[in-house]
């Protein structure tokens, strides 16, 4: 078994330079160092509505299926992000109990958090090799995103952005993970 971190939601984060997507912060419980991962911008709002204990919030989806399930005094669960593919975090929704794993789209995995009080776990090698740095969220922060969670779509607007700025060792990097998920070389 692999060892493992325990993760806190720290909060949601707009990307500048889109409208779509948005930015879910989780960090260490010694808010050491964090992690970044890209969600829809519906999903930000959904994750705001929680942080914000909308009264709505105890009536929709997340909230309803997992008071049913927390009911069941043998069914407990966690979250555990154990690897990256395809510039995304893989993530399973684990039966505390019987250890076994359901995948679960990681954005629906942190919502889930908030929406149920699920503990996050991430493997403690990924949080080595892909977490920076804890910073305070502020209004105007700019937060590292690693490369190897960016969507195909995303490295495409950054090197567009990065030729543009000719920030060209950067493109060239850009450019690199690019051909490397294209020619189905994995992680």
């Amino acid at each position: 078994m692999c060892k493992t971190i325990r993760l806190r939601f720290v909060g949601v984060s707009e990307i500048v330079g889109t409208d779509d997507l948005a930015l879910m912060l989780l960090a260490d419980e010694q808010c050491e160092r964090q992690i970044s991962i890209v969600c829809s911008r519906d999903m930000a709002i959904q994750l705001d509505m929680r942080v914000n204990k909308l009264p709505i919030t105890r009536r929709m989806l997340p909230e309803v299926l997992y008071g049913i399930l927390s009911r069941q005094e043998d069914l407990r669960f966690h979250i555990l992000i154990n690897d990256i593919s395809d510039g995304q975090y893989d993530s399973m929704l684990v039966n505390s109990k019987t250890q076994e794993m359901m995948p679960i789209r990681i954005s629906d995995a942190v919502l889930l958090s908030l929406a149920g009080d699920v503990p996050i776990f991430i493997d403690e090698k990924l949080m080595a090799h892909q977490s920076v740095v804890y910073r305070e969220p502020t209004g105007e922060m700019k937060i590292p995103l690693p490369i190897n969670t960016m969507s195909l779509e995303m490295i495409e607007q950054a090197i567009e952005r990065a030729v543009k700025e000719e920030n060209y060792e950067q493109a060239a990097l850009l450019s690199e993970e690019r051909k490397r998920r294209m020619s189905g070389l994995g992680n």
